[in-house]
């Protein structure tokens, strides 16, 4: 009998350390967790030396804040129903695009008409093919729909840093533009590239250099990708019980713009 009641007990402090060993951030996919996905449309596929950027976005997310990302970000189509599945895309490019089909049109208009956020990330704003392109084409899934600057007033420049102007490889215009829906942005157009700023090799090495700041100039475009990421994951940041620490922390600490 005490052998049967000592077996016992042991299964049941078993049972409490494996309760109480820390378990880790929730999947890619499941509630509350970020994931820069890569929207691809047409023929495109994702490859070249951007293709590290949305796991470095991931990764200063995590390290910078109490959020959880999926570290290893996923690519989605436009016209696939997974689309409708999270709340955050990235389209992005250097070249002119081919027309959307009605498929793709129809999928990402579903997409922010649930609640979606997509940044539109022009690989190569010197030229600004893709991000023409883009426009054209968002203005067929938003036919309503205008995009207009924001700066420093909007939630995108303050949800987590205080900053004073969007920057990425290039420095660029010191304010994006964004199709708005309900007073906050819907479709964020930066004409930055700010995959390529994030973009980091295995070494540790990054494959592009950033004009004309350097590193400063890098870790400000962290700094711009963190914010978006928090302004996906909460609608109203003085009302998250979770992150109003962290803000409060960062009003403290930073000037204001």
């Amino acid at each position: 009998m005490r052998a049967r009641v000592t077996s016992l007990v042991l299964v049941l402090v078993a049972v409490l350390l494996v309760a109480l060993v820390p378990r880790p951030s929730r999947a890619f996919g499941e509630e509350g967790a970020f994931n820069p996905r890569i929207l691809l449309t047409g023929t495109a596929r994702w490859e070249g030396a951007r293709t590290t950027g949305p796991a470095r976005w991931s990764e200063e997310l995590t390290r910078r804040t109490s959020a959880p990302a999926r570290l290893s970000p996923t690519t989605v189509r436009a016209d696939a129903p997974a689309l409708l599945a999270e709340p955050f895309a990235i389209w992005g490019g250097e070249d002119d695009v081919p027309p959307l089909t009605e498929r793709e049109v129809l999928g990402i208009r579903r997409f922010l008409a649930l609640g979606g956020v997509l940044l539109i990330d022009d690989f190569a704003p010197e030229s600004g093919a893709f991000g023409k392109a883009a426009r054209r084409e968002i203005a067929r899934v938003l036919p309503d729909g205008a995009p207009i600057p924001i700066g420093t007033e909007n939630v995108v420049f303050r949800s987590f840093y205080l900053l004073r102007r969007a920057v990425g490889r290039v420095e660029g215009q010191p304010k994006l533009e964004a199709i708005m829906r309900g007073g906050v942005p819907q479709v964020i157009f930066a004409k930055h590239d700010l995959l390529g700023a994030l973009a980091r090799a295995a070494n540790g090495t990054h494959p592009f250099v950033v004009v004309p700041n350097g590193e400063p100039q890098r870790e400000q475009a962290a700094r711009l990708a963190v914010n978006v990421a928090m302004f996906v994951l909460c609608s109203n940041y003085k009302d998250d019980q979770v992150h109003a620490p962290f803000l409060m922390r960062r009003r403290a600490a930073e000037p204001s713009p």
